[in-house]
């Protein structure tokens, strides 16, 4: 097994602390609402806490069915957040897990700089390329891009 780890940075208009939110506590009814094109429905095992595994089903026609998380843990006075995928999704036969770290921090303009360090754990001897591993962040931005218009269009969610 290998381990290749890749970071990542993007700016945001809209603040850490509803960011933070929208992604971890509130993902569950934030998701499916802001982006019905992609998320089906978010299914949490209890509470979104540590260990505790999340499943998120896809609506019909994208390339995946669903995936599921398995949560590290939440910094709720850092807004920062970590978590594995585990099964499903963009995993196939060439990788095991994806595990994730994410921070929200101010930005100086106003809005968030989110930083977020994924580690990418291969099958064997299997190699995952930078462009593989953009094309997922690029997939990934089909539930975040839609998530923070939502939180610009709805300024009461998520505070």
């Amino acid at each position: 097994m290998g381990v290749f780890t890749y970071d990542y940075e993007s700016t945001s208009p809209v603040a850490p602390v509803r960011l933070f939110k929208a992604f971890t506590i509130e993902a569950a009814k934030v998701w499916p609402t802001a982006a019905p094109n992609a998320v089906k429905s978010v299914e949490v095992e209890a509470n979104p806490s540590s260990g505790n595994i999340v499943k998120i089903n896809f609506v019909e026609g994208l390339p995946f069915q669903y995936m599921k998380h398995q949560i590290g843990g939440h910094d709720e006075n850092n807004f920062s957040y970590s978590y594995s995928l585990i099964e499903g999704g963009p995993l196939g036969d060439k990788l095991e897990k994806i595990s994730y770290e994410n921070k929200f921090e101010a930005a100086a303009s106003g809005g968030s700089i989110c930083k977020s360090s994924m580690k990418f754990y291969t099958v064997g001897d299997k190699v995952i390329t930078e462009d593989e591993i953009e094309a997922l962040i690029k997939g990934s931005e089909g539930v975040y891009k839609p998530v923070e218009a939502y939180l610009l269009a709805n300024p009461e969610a998520c505070n």
